[in-house]
């Protein structure tokens, strides 16, 4: 009898732990959010919702935002000297100046009108600038 007994608890203890893992396995595959319908896919819809709240602003949208700032606060003579400024100091920039010149003679277009916006052109940027304030007069 105790022979058997021991046989018995032998196989058990060998077959239950793999039966248990077997199960937990399938039970952890039938569970909703495992599914590939259109309906469980919350985990993917939350994420794509974070990655466009969380983009990272570029080096150039931060400069040119700073600098319109700036040339709304001062004026833009002074936004210009400090876009040669940025772009002396961080060459990266370069290949964005023209885009940046160009929006800052838009907004001084807006703020001071076409004539007197122009006053403030400089050679910054291949004359992006004054290009900028005569497309948009």
């Amino acid at each position: 009898m105790t022979h058997t007994a021991r046989r018995i608890g032998r196989t058990l203890a060998l077959v239950l732990p793999v039966v248990m893992v077997l199960s937990g396995t399938l039970a952890v595959t039938s569970v909703p959010w495992a599914a590939h319908n259109s309906e469980s896919q919350v985990l993917t819809a939350s994420a794509q919702n974070v990655s466009k709240r969380a983009k990272a602003r570029t080096p150039q949208d931060i400069l040119r935002d700073r600098l319109l700032v700036e040339l709304r606060q001062k004026d833009p003579g002074v936004a210009l000297t400090d876009l040669q400024r940025s772009v002396e100091g961080r060459p990266s920039l370069a290949r964005h100046c023209v885009s940046i010149a160009k929006a800052l003679g838009r907004a001084a277009v807006e703020q001071y009108g076409p004539t007197r916006a122009h006053r403030f052109s400089r050679p910054v940027c291949d004359t992006s600038f004054a290009s900028g304030v005569a497309q948009f007069s």
